[in-house]
Formats: C-alpha cells, structure tokens, sequence
C-alpha cells in the first residue's frame, strides 16, 4: 500500500468512525445540552489548530508542500484558532456578538479547511506525510470537518427556531 492510499483510507476510517459519534453520541448530547454549552465545547476543538505551525519544522523534515501551501495551512488553520476562541470567549461572557463572531468562524473555517485540503491533494501531500503531519491529516481535519458540520446545524437550527412564526394560543 503507498503512503496517499494508507492515509486516505485512515482518513476515511476517521470520518466513518467520527460522523457515527457524532450521530449516535454528540448529536443527541447537543438537543439536550444548553445552546452556549455546546457550541463552546464544539469549538474547542477547533481552538488548538494553531498545531498546523508545525508545518514548518515538517517542510525541514522533509514534508513536501511549497512554501506557499505552507503559509495558507499554517495562518489560515492559526486564524480559525484565533475566530474560535474569540466565539468561546463571547459565548462564554454571553455578548450579543457571539452569533456574528460564529458564522465568521464558520465561514473562515470552511474556507480554510476546503482550501487545505486543495492544497493537499494539489501538492499530494499524503505522499511524505509522516509522524505528527500524518496523524493531523489523518486524525484532527476529519474531527474538525465533523465538529464544524455539527456547529453549523446547531447555528442553523438556532436561526430557524429564531425567524419561525410563533404559534399563538387560539383562547
């Protein structure tokens, strides 16, 4: 098996194995759990992507990805870190600006995450993929790509229960 197969298939296993948790564990936990709860605990996750610095020291280990694919990974991942604690931080000190600061988070998150992955398959990056690269690659971006689909559903059913008519007693 080549390296870009086996890491395909662990990310696809990740993926598997994350969407069935999501679905059989953290999605009933959300119905139930306060709104600010658990979106903060979904976007904690997504708070230490900073660890996409260690790009740098990988591409001097012998990691094959261009500078530039390098620089979007890094600071794209970095700054979904830094949109992530700031909806925690609203969220946490119940600002009205925690909804906007979400789907600014989700917007850059997605755009980020979609770009990376481009970029990865651009550069095939699976190819010298090795140690901490592999298990990111193969372990944390399906995780981050399940917790930012399960925060978008928690948004987008928060936004439809708010622009909902309200039914009104008949008496």
């Amino acid at each position: 098996m080549t390296p870009t197969s086996a890491g395909l298939l662990a990310m696809t296993l990740s993926f598997v194995v994350m969407a069935a948790a999501a679905v059989w564990y953290v999605a009933p936990w959300l119905k139930v759990a306060d709104w600010a709860t658990g979106l903060t605990v979904l976007l904690w996750v997504h708070a230490f992507r900073y660890v996409a610095l260690q790009i740098f020291s990988a591409q001097l280990a012998g990691f094959a990805v261009s500078d530039a694919g390098r620089n979007q990974i890094a600071w794209g991942d970095v700054f979904a870190a830094l949109l992530a604690i700031s909806a925690i931080v609203a969220l946490r000190h119940r600002l009205r600006l925690a909804v906007p600061i979400l789907w600014l988070f989700v917007a850059g998150a997605a755009l980020d995450l979609a770009n990376s992955t481009i970029v990865g398959m651009r550069e095939q990056l699976f190819a010298s993929a090795s140690g901490v690269t592999w298990l990111i690659l193969t372990f944390y971006v399906p995780l981050l790509w399940v917790s930012l689909a399960l925060l978008v559903w928690r948004l987008w059913l928060r936004a439809s229960a708010l622009s909902a008519p309200q039914l009104r007693d008949p008496s």
